[in-house]
């Protein structure tokens, strides 16, 4: 999804999981779009899971979904405004990810398992994040015991912008920000086509969410 110049959303479990319940583990991650970009339209693009590309090393002991950007000569099926990776990185061995020159790069690690990130070997363990200065070097990546790790790696070229935020908006002024408060209350969001099918409906407004200003 990119907000863009704005648009509402809302996320919900399942109808089974609402009916049964049970545990759910997902993440949210929003990028901040350059000036340029802010006020284009806002669009949806919808992937399920199984259209999700996976790339696998030739040693197959390393396999990554890859949501966005590209792995070698696997593509991700969405499009992003700016150059972005977003990947959901597993392996019992070592993998070593290129990257463009000029990106950074945040590991983070969401498994019981400890990962060995970088030619210093830094190990990230469950629930911590290492932010990488990649300086155009590619990363490796090396799982710390017998069992398999499992990472986000999140990279993207630094925008240099001002940054003025409040809530859910990230704009670059603080008229912007005024602006983008005003939109919302005036109904002047935009709107995208969806698909009913992968969209659950609640009449709760709490589940709502505003957004503006990032993909």
């Amino acid at each position: 999804m990119s907000a863009a110049s704005g648009i509402i959303h809302s996320e919900m479990p399942t109808e089974k999981m609402l009916k049964e319940g049970g545990v759910m583990h997902s993440f949210q991650i929003w990028v901040n779009l350059p000036a340029k970009y802010k006020m284009t339209a806002p669009r949806y693009q919808d992937v399920p899971p199984e259209n999700i590309p996976t790339f696998t090393s030739s040693d197959e002991k390393t396999r990554i979904k890859v949501i966005a950007g590209k792995v070698e000569d696997v593509t991700a099926n969405i499009d992003t405004r700016t150059q972005i990776f977003f990947l959901d990185l597993r392996t019992t061995g070592r993998y070593t990810l290129d990257l463009p020159s000029g990106m950074d790069a945040m590991v983070y690690n969401f498994h019981t398992e400890p990962i060995l990130v970088g030619n210093e070997k830094a190990g990230v363990k469950e629930g911590q994040m290492a932010v990488i200065k990649t300086d155009g070097q590619p990363i490796d990546f090396e799982a710390a015991g017998s069992e398999e790790a499992r990472i986000l790696v999140l990279a993207g070229t630094p925008i240099g912008e001002k940054v003025a935020r409040y809530g859910p908006f990230v704009m670059n002024t603080q008229e912007e920000l005024g602006q983008a408060f005003a939109d919302m209350r005036t109904g002047r969001f935009g709107s995208i086509p969806g698909r009913m099918e992968r969209m659950h409906q609640t009449d709760s407004a709490n589940a709502a969410r505003a957004k503006a200003g990032k993909e």
